[in-house]
């Protein structure tokens, strides 16, 4: 696969909009003693952690929840979220390049992480970016 394939039609749209059309809810996650409400439009990926998940934020920031990232996965947006391997779903609002490789296959995040794309759920996870990619395609014309 090349490069551009991952040539984004929201370029240039602030997350925040594309979270309008897309009908993203905020997200409830546990704290100590209560719940808070996150919007989904600023979580750049989960990555799973035995029975934790690690949420890594837009801003940079991270935060540790005790549940486990298949549970997660459940509460998220399929339209925007995608699960590239096991460990990781990351926000296709943040998706950058592909980096195809002999061996592996990546994928670039805006905040500069570099995420692998397992070999059984690549076909499915380009499916999803494909649809996504359509449907921003729709909204932006």
């Amino acid at each position: 696969m090349a490069t551009n394939a991952f040539a984004l039609p929201c370029a240039g749209i602030a997350p925040e909009d594309l979270t309008r059309c897309f009908n993203m809810s905020d997200l409830t996650l546990p704290f100590w003693g209560y719940r808070k409400a996150m919007p989904m439009h600023k979580i750049v990926r989960l990555e799973g952690e035995g029975n934790y998940t690690i949420f890594h934020f837009a801003d940079g920031t991270r935060l540790i929840v005790s549940l486990t990232l298949k549970t997660m996965q459940s509460r998220l947006s399929a339209a925007v979220f995608a699960r590239p391997h096991k460990k990781n779903i990351v926000n296709m609002l943040y998706l950058e390049d592909l980096h195809p490789s002999r061996h592996q296959l990546s994928v670039q995040l805006a905040n500069g992480d570099r995420i692998d794309v397992s070999r059984r759920k690549a076909s499915n996870f380009f499916r999803q970016v494909e649809g996504f990619q359509q449907k921003v395609q729709e909204l932006v014309n």
